[in-house]
Formats: C-alpha cells, sequence, structure tokens
C-alpha cells in the first residue's frame, strides 16, 4: 500500500499591465504581488508535517518564478515538464473582451464552447495533465517503497489546465463557465491517490488576502 500527493498549484500573479491574454507568450513574469505569493507557497509547502519530495514545474517563465521560493524553502531541484503547460488559445496577445470577440475575422473561434473552438481541447488538456501527473505519481510511489512515509509531490501549472483536470477527476463535465474557476492566484488543488487510485481532491485558496480584484488573462 502507497499513500501519495500530488498538489496542483496555480502561479502567482502576472505582471500584465495591458490587461492582454498572455497564454504561452515568453517575458510575463510575477509581479510584486505574485512574487509575495509565491514565498507564500514556499512555507506552506515548508510546514511541519509536510513531506515534499519532488517538484514539477510548466515552463513557462511566471511558474519557474513561482516554483523558485518552494525550491528554496525545502532544498530541491525542480524539473521542467512541457505537459503542464498553459493551454493553447487562438486568443493569445490580444485584449479579450465582447468587442473584440464579436468581430467577424474572431467570430469562427467563439462557435463551439464545449471543445473550447478558440484553443486547445479540454480532453487534451486533461491528458497531458493526467499524464504529467502519473509520471509524478509513480517516481512519488517509488521513494514511498524505499523510504516509506506518505510522499507528496507538486507541479506548478496554470488555471485552465488545472481546472478542467480537478472537473474530470470528479466526474463533471469539462465545459464550464470560466467566471466558475475555484482555481486563484497560488492556490493549490491537491489529488491524493491510495495505491495508484485516486482517493480525494481537496482545494486551498493559500494566498485568499492577496487575490487581486481583477482576473489576471491568460493565467
Amino acid at each position: 500500500m502507497s499513500r501519495v500527493t500530488i498538489h496542483l498549484t496555480r502561479h502567482g500573479e502576472v505582471h500584465n499591465p495591458e490587461g492582454i491574454l498572455y497564454g504561452r507568450i515568453p517575458g510575463y513574469g510575477l509581479s510584486e504581488r505574485g512574487r509575495a505569493m509565491a514565498e507564500r507557497l514556499g512555507g506552506f509547502y515548508a510546514e511541519a508535517g509536510r513531506d515534499v519530495r519532488l517538484l514539477v514545474s510548466s515552463p513557462l517563465q511566471r511558474a519557474q518564478e513561482t516554483i523558485a521560493p518552494i525550491a528554496s524553502a525545502l532544498a530541491l531541484e525542480p524539473r521542467i515538464d512541457e505537459r503542464v503547460i498553459e493551454a493553447g488559445n487562438a486568443f493569445e496577445g490580444m485584449l479579450v473582451d465582447r468587442s473584440s470577440l464579436s468581430r467577424p475575422e474572431n467570430l469562427a473561434k467563439v462557435y463551439n464552447p464545449f471543445r473550447p473552438s478558440w484553443g486547445e481541447a479540454y480532453t487534451d488538456q486533461v491528458k497531458r495533465m493526467r499524464a504529467a501527473m502519473a509520471s509524478l505519481r509513480v517516481r512519488l510511489e517509488a521513494r514511498a517503497r524505499a523510504d516509506g512515509g506518505e510522499p507528496e509531490g507538486v507541479i506548478v501549472s496554470h488555471q485552465l489546465p488545472i481546472w478542467v483536470t480537478r472537473r474530470a477527476a470528479e466526474g463533471r463535465p469539462l465545459w464550464h463557465d470560466p467566471r466558475d474557476r475555484e482555481c486563484a492566484l497560488a492556490s493549490v488543488t491537491s489529488f491524493t491517490f491510495e495505491s495508484g487510485t485516486l482517493e480525494a481532491v481537496e482545494y486551498q485558496d493559500v494566498c485568499a488576502d492577496l487575490q487581486p480584484n481583477r482576473a489576471v488573462p491568460g493565467a
């Protein structure tokens, strides 16, 4: 029997004064508040009673800057995994509002919210996130067999991939209203496995007091 937990962690707030949907565009790092969120996460994962042994990050700058204080607090070296990157989006680099979405050239991209037609399919996001989690789970289970305990791993990723992975785990439809996502900046969605079987999913808004009033696009 082996019990392991994987914490899907959203990155902190990004410096984005233009308010664009930045998606996978390089060069978008954490804001001052985002850095404070990342430091908070470092303390959260270093708390007594935790047994975090492995760290994984999206390749994007904001994710790597978020995992850095966690790695420092735990004296661990994070690995990059392309599978936990932000979702692809046809509106990347744009100011996304009602007027931009109603332009004739964009209407063909918004006809099917269930896929969604404007970006990477929800099912594809879940598939790659689950694959990354399975790889980490196998490594954690090996640590548990070798050293005992109930090891934990951290994956720093992005809101949409984390949210649809949680919805899939809970047996809910993947399509949803983006305004209803329970995946705040620098939040933690934890998946606990017992002998390879998912036993529980829990959510914590670790930085509730640091959340901005406006959502950050492309996060």
